[in-house]
């Protein structure tokens, strides 16, 4: 099993910027990739960055050139660094932890880009 928590969503304004961690804990030794999703109201939840156990990053379209994944893997923390966010960023955010057998999601914590 593994446990995922978030932390760094709120309220920001158009053009402003976030940092997203998210601390893994439980049977790291398990996990080959971690990223971000978002799943805004009435819309499917969608991939954001993803990143591999050999550092290689992976974006959506979307948000190319703005946002930034990371990793420490001596503290089992994965970070999303977000600047220019739109209103269009606004979503619940969940970080996610994939074993090659199943995914694992924590909480969501909810990113708001005022216009």
């Amino acid at each position: 099993q593994v446990q995922l928590v978030e932390s760094g969503g709120g309220l920001v304004q158009t053009g402003g910027s976030l940092r997203l961690s998210c601390a893994a804990s439980g049977s790291i030794f398990s996990i080959n990739a971690m990223g971000w999703y978002r799943q805004a109201p009435g819309k499917q939840r969608e991939l954001v960055a993803t990143i591999s156990n050999g550092g290689r990053r992976n974006y959506a379209d979307s948000v190319k050139g703005r946002c930034t994944i990371s990793r420490d893997n001596a503290v089992n923390l994965v970070q999303l660094q977000m600047n220019s966010l739109k209103p269009e960023d606004t979503a619940v955010y969940y970080c996610n932890a994939d074993t090659g057998s199943r995914y694992y999601w924590g909480q969501g914590t909810q990113v708001t880009v005022s216009s």
